[in-house]
């Protein structure tokens, strides 16, 4: 191993996360288009990996291409209207002919254990059946979609019961009516229907769009489903990628908390997003994800872990947990789906009106990326929230960033009286003051 280090360091960064998907139902769901790029060995291989850690995993599949190849070995067109096949009696056979070939790929995949490959010793049962019951789509603005249909129910509890067994389960684009009918179904509908029925945790698409980007063409790593309805509106995004924002939309309404879209084309695509700060594609959460708020007590661990390297290294005052959880009300943190990225503290001095900032600490990984400069501004805000007309830090590796931002060098003689005491002449810390 070339960097032992860094593999340890990101093997600890990645642990919060595993612990927060402990036991939790995920949907992944994936077009034909990715079987076609060769990508299912891999996307096997990754989702394995996430069964192993303790997921429960649904997989839903597409089937576009597939059933194209059919259809024109047939000499038979296809038809579509508003992105949505017109499903006939042809296309409909060459749908379930799809389908099987498919289904027998997958569980191929997934049945892969060669020694010294990721999947060695796996032994991963997965299930499929007729869990999905449709009905047609019918007649709209005149155009019949014949046997096209949509999900009208999934059997969440048999679903449950198998994911509970310890097995995955795999939807693919086809559902059955009470009649005996069968229909043809877009996967993203499949999967919308079943994330919201099992109320999963998460829902995930690996497309095979790239990664959307707005009118300003900034990647869109993350949106409220409310920004997402402005963004579908706006009218800019390409029709593949508005059909699947328009999907993440309606799950995240049926009470998916997390929608992410993710491009098959990167390499390990979904475990980037799933446990990197960023990720790599965009994510639809019913709510804003970060949040940089007051500590609580249940903080404590999190902004311990953030500060204890920067503590080894003599850049922060050792901080030991019982003086944190005696202190917890003086810090604030910003955190990120549930894990801490960044903290401050702000200790008061009444009698001078001034407070002092301390402890000012992000995450090595997610630095320039603002955080710092947000938490300032919280702090800042706290403290002429409190009353203080000037906020102070004391520093002996950071004195220029803080300068950028509006500090004044100052002497020890211009801090408040009782933090003078504490002042410790060995560390010879500058001092930096700032009015609010």
């Amino acid at each position: 191993m070339e960097n032992p280090v860094q593999f340890v360091q990101w093997l600890r960064s990645v642990a919060p996360y595993i612990h927060a998907f402990r036991g939790k139902t995920f949907v992944v769901a994936f077009p034909g288009e990715l079987v076609m790029a060769g990508a299912l060995p891999v996307l096997a291989q990754d989702l394995s990996l996430l069964h192993a850690l303790g997921i429960k995993i649904v997989i839903v599949h597409g089937s576009r291409p597939q059933v194209a190849e059919q259809l024109a070995l047939r000499s038979v067109e296809g038809r579509f209207h508003n992105g949505i096949r017109i499903t006939d009696t042809a296309a409909l056979e060459c749908s379930k002919e799809a389908a099987g070939e498919l289904r027998l790929d997958i569980e191929a995949a997934f049945s892969q254990g060669l020694p010294n490959t990721p999947m060695a010793h796996s032994a991963i049962r997965i299930i499929s059946g007729n869990f999905v019951t449709a009905k047609p789509i019918g007649i709209v603005g005149g155009v019949d979609f014949q046997l096209t249909g949509i999900a009208r129910k999934v059997a969440y509890d048999t679903i449950h019961r198998i994911l509970d067994a310890g097995n995955l389960v795999l939807l693919g684009p086809l559902g059955f009516s009470p009649t005996g009918e069968a229909f043809n179904l877009t996967m993203e509908d499949v999967a919308v229907s079943a994330a919201t029925a099992l109320r999963a945790d998460k829902l995930i698409f690996i497309s095979e769009t790239p990664m959307m980007v707005d009118q300003d063409n900034d990647e869109i790593r993350e949106l409220s489903f409310m920004q997402a309805e402005l963004e579908l509106k706006a009218g800019y995004l390409p029709l593949d990628s508005a059909f699947y924002l328009e999907h993440a939309i309606k799950a995240s309404r049926g009470g998916v908390p997390r929608i992410h879209i993710v491009p098959y084309k990167m390499d390990g695509s979904a475990l980037l997003e799933l446990f990197t700060h960023d990720g790599v594609g965009t994510m639809v959460s019913s709510e804003n994800l970060e949040s940089l708020r007051e500590a609580t007590i249940e903080d404590v661990g999190g902004i311990i872990k953030l500060i204890e390297p920067l503590e080894a290294d003599g850049t922060l005052v050792k901080r030991g947990r019982e003086l944190i959880e005696r202190e917890i009300n003086y810090f604030s943190v910003i955190e990120h789906d549930g894990v801490i990225f960044g903290c401050a503290a702000l200790y008061p001095f009444p009698f001078e009106k001034m407070a002092e900032m301390a402890c000012l600490t992000v995450n090595p990984d997610v630095q320039s990326q603002g955080d710092g400069e947000r938490i300032l501004k919280h702090m800042e805000k706290r403290a002429r929230r409190a009353g203080f007309h000037s906020l102070f830090v004391l520093t002996t590796r950071t004195a220029h960033w803080f300068l950028k931002r509006g500090f004044v060098s100052a002497s020890v003689d211009d801090l408040p009286k009782d933090r003078q005491k504490m002042y410790n002449w060995q560390r010879k810390s500058l001092v930096l003051i700032k009015q609010l």
